[in-house]
């Protein structure tokens, strides 16, 4: 298990905020942070501190030069999504971008789009992309919401279509929606099948708000998965203290 950081970019700035609270009208946004440094400033962090995998996200546009700042302070040790289609990736990756994160633009009108998806692995390589699986719970099951997480695809979670897009990614980002950034803890169900099911690395994001929490993922996935932490860090307006998030991760090694 690997602690993957985040830099999330809203309107240009590194903020974190309640992901479903998202929508065309900004002023909607319920942000429980709002950072007084820039995208550079977490990059050149990350970097000194030797995490790798972490993620760049781009909520909704105007965030493109803030996203560039951070691949360019960070080259090959960031992942960038939020906008990402066919015809852009390969720029960011020339920029700096260890890999491209996909969503919406491989789930289209409540389903997966086979054509958008065979069209960005054959423009970047499969080793090179990361497709996010942004997941609520519904009668039981795990689903893919698109749309700023508010419409349900027809896609469901499980061990068969993990199984089918792993022949088509080097990665998975799964977002639980239910529980991102609100701080009311991981969503265990979801960790412990995405535990069972995936055989490529997979990070976790969702929920996440100490290192009570981190340990009790480690011990649903047996360490099979890798977890963000977002609001809950101190260096994004949090109470956990982000070095101690790292002495934790550095004594699992």
């Amino acid at each position: 298990m690997q602690f993957r950081p985040c830099i999330d970019l809203h309107e240009g700035k590194v903020k974190q905020i309640v992901g479903e609270t998202l929508t065309d009208k900004n002023e909607e946004v319920v942000e429980n942070f709002v950072s007084e440094f820039d995208s550079a400033y977490y990059a050149e962090l990350f970097k000194r501190d030797g995490l790798k995998g972490g993620h760049v996200i781009m909520l909704g546009p105007g965030n493109e030069a803030a996203a560039l700042r951070a691949l360019e302070a960070y080259p090959g040790g960031l992942q960038i999504g939020g906008g990402i289609h066919a015809e852009n990736a390969a720029f960011y990756l020339e920029r700096g971008a260890s890999h491209v994160i996909v969503t919406s633009y491989i789930f289209r009108d409540g389903q997966l789009n086979e054509e958008h998806l065979e069209r960005i692995v054959s423009e970047v390589g499969k080793e090179k992309l990361v497709i996010d699986l942004s997941c609520k719970a519904k009668n039981s099951k795990w689903y893919v919401v698109t749309n700023q997480w508010k419409q349900f695809s027809d896609f469901e979670v499980n061990p068969e279509n993990i199984r089918y897009l792993e022949n088509r990614c080097s990665e998975f980002l799964i977002h639980a929606v239910d529980v991102e950034g609100k701080q009311q803890g991981i969503q265990s169900e979801l960790a412990k099948a995405l535990a069972d099911w995936v055989q490529l690395p997979t990070t976790y994001a969702g929920g996440a708000r100490s290192l009570a929490d981190v340990q009790h993922f480690y011990e649903l996935t047996a360490g099979k998965l890798d977890i963000t932490i977002g609001s809950a860090l101190d260096i994004f307006g949090g109470k956990q203290s982000y070095r101690e998030v790292l002495d934790y991760f550095a004594a699992l090694t």
